[in-house]
């Protein structure tokens, strides 16, 4: 989850326009009550990579689902390399479509318990907050979408299309959970039509605890790192060449610090830009009026590009990250090298972007990919999602207003629309600003937004797979 990005779009949003919307029924004090003893039992499992417990959390999860009446058939785990994946099909009649997917991640960040203030594999009410690791991202996810499937089972809804919940156990780290399903068991996740990401997207509360925007996500950049190496025979240093190594690095970063790649965009940033318009005042808000309007405006996207968040929405980025270099402080440097992170506009081919920071590289240094990367296009900004989402959300926040983004970061969502399945980042978690510490101390989540998200997911399935 990119907060930093996701933060500029929530503060510039629009209304979608579906007014009359009735309060959703809250959950039964029964509901509640399970929801929680889910959101307590997974939290207290160290799902990091250090803690290697993902196996035992899906066990337990899976558990419960069969406890609920799925099916052993529809129930399946699927181990990978110390950690697992959990796959979870509620079969529907079949006349709604093909099938959804509803996304979710059961590891965690490591987190360290002398560094926190209260035990971060305990989920702890304090202060009107559920406090532990993994409690916004994303063992919230993955505890509304189980406890919805559990309900729904015993209220005996059936679905008009399959749903299937897919929980990754390694989003944090390499995405190897997911790269093996798709490739590996593909037919469990039966032609489906779209996933449904927890997460992604999510709302606003301001200092009064009112809900006032939220953001869906239609479209990720690809993450990709690569490697500037010079090389050079070296020798001492008491007799410098002219050639050196790190100075061959260094001249080759200058270049690619003063480099922009080209200017883009989709529906989902024009139309946040367009969103945006109406909150930024001044030269930045009529440069996003004049460029959702022109797309591609040059006078327009050179004010954007002050802002760097607005400036990251409209190109592929590379930044060096990471830096070594020489082997003695007395001798000339035989290697120095850098990485070099991208953060890939949505559609461009990664090759595109090898080659054009080969060229900026120069002859002097080597250009290499650090491991394996996936590129995805933008997801289409379907109407029943996008109508299915604004109902969900108006149903506990009225006032709340919506609009699509980007993000700069990347979940299990960028392998799936890889894969060619759109994906929505539709997460049911509202939190301010100040309160948001994904990845960080003292992680936590609103005990009310925790409960109101399975308002938000029940009326979100049971709107795109359910009799109308």
């Amino acid at each position: 989850m990119a907060a930093g990005l996701r933060a500029l779009v929530l503060s510039a949003v629009f209304l979608c326009g579906f007014s009359g919307i009735a309060a959703a029924q809250a959950p039964t004090e029964a509901q509640r009550v399970q929801a929680r003893e889910i959101y307590q039992r997974i939290i207290a499992f160290d799902t990091s990579v250090e803690g290697a417990q993902t196996p035992a959390m899906a066990e337990y999860l899976a558990g419960l689902f069969r406890a609920g009446g799925f099916p052993a058939a529809d129930v399946h785990v699927l181990p990978m390399n110390g950690t697992a994946g959990l796959v979870v099909r509620y079969r529907g009649s079949g006349t709604g479509g093909r099938p959804i997917l509803l996304l979710a991640h059961m590891d965690v960040v490591p987190a360290l318990r002398t560094d926190w203030e209260r035990d971060p594999f305990a989920l702890i009410e304090d202060n009107g907050f559920f406090f532990g690791r993994g409690t916004i991202d994303n063992k919230g996810g993955v505890a509304h979408l189980t406890a919805t499937f559990l309900q729904l089972r015993a209220d005996g809804f059936e679905p008009t299309r399959d749903l299937i919940i897919w929980f990754s156990g390694d989003e944090e780290t390499s995405g190897a959970t997911t790269e093996a399903l798709l490739a590996q068991h593909r037919d469990l996740l039966g032609n489906a039509e779209y996933a449904l990401n927890s997460d992604a997207g999510g709302g606003q509360l301001d200092s009064e605890n009112r809900g006032i925007a939220y953001v869906l996500q239609t479209a990720e950049k690809t993450y990709a790192s690569f490697t500037f190496t010079a090389r050079n025979p070296g020798g001492h240093s008491s007799q410098p060449r002219e050639d050196n190594a790190i100075y061959d690095l260094g001249d080759a970063l200058a270049r690619l610090r003063a480099f922009q790649f080209p200017v883009m965009w989709n529906d989902t940033t024009i139309e946040s830009f367009r969103n945006a318009a109406t909150v930024f005042s001044g030269a930045e808000g009529q440069a996003l009026r004049r460029f959702a309007e022109r797309p591609g405006d040059r006078v327009a996207a050179r004010t954007l590009a002050r802002n760097v968040s607005l400036s990251s929405m409209m190109r592929t980025t590379c930044v060096a990250t990471m830096l070594s270099g020489g082997h003695a402080e007395n001798a000339l440097p035989q290697t120095a090298a850098a990485t070099v992170n991208c953060r890939i506009f949505p559609g461009v081919p990664i090759a595109d972007v090898l080659s054009e920071l080969r060229s900026i590289a120069g002859s002097k240094v080597e250009v290499a990919p650090v491991g394996t990367t996936n590129a995805s296009d933008a997801s289409p900004l379907r109407a029943d999602v996008m109508q299915a989402t604004a109902r969900a959300v108006h149903a506990t926040y009225p006032n709340a207003v919506i609009s699509p983004y980007m993000s700069a970061g990347a979940t299990d969502g960028l392998f799936f629309r890889a894969a060619g399945i759109p994906t929505y980042g539709v997460g049911a978690i509202f939190i301010s600003d100040n309160d948001d510490f994904a990845h960080g101390l003292n992680e936590r989540v609103p005990v009310a937004s925790y409960y109101q998200g399975l308002t938000h997911w029940r009326l979100l399935l049971t709107e795109l797979a359910g009799s109308h």
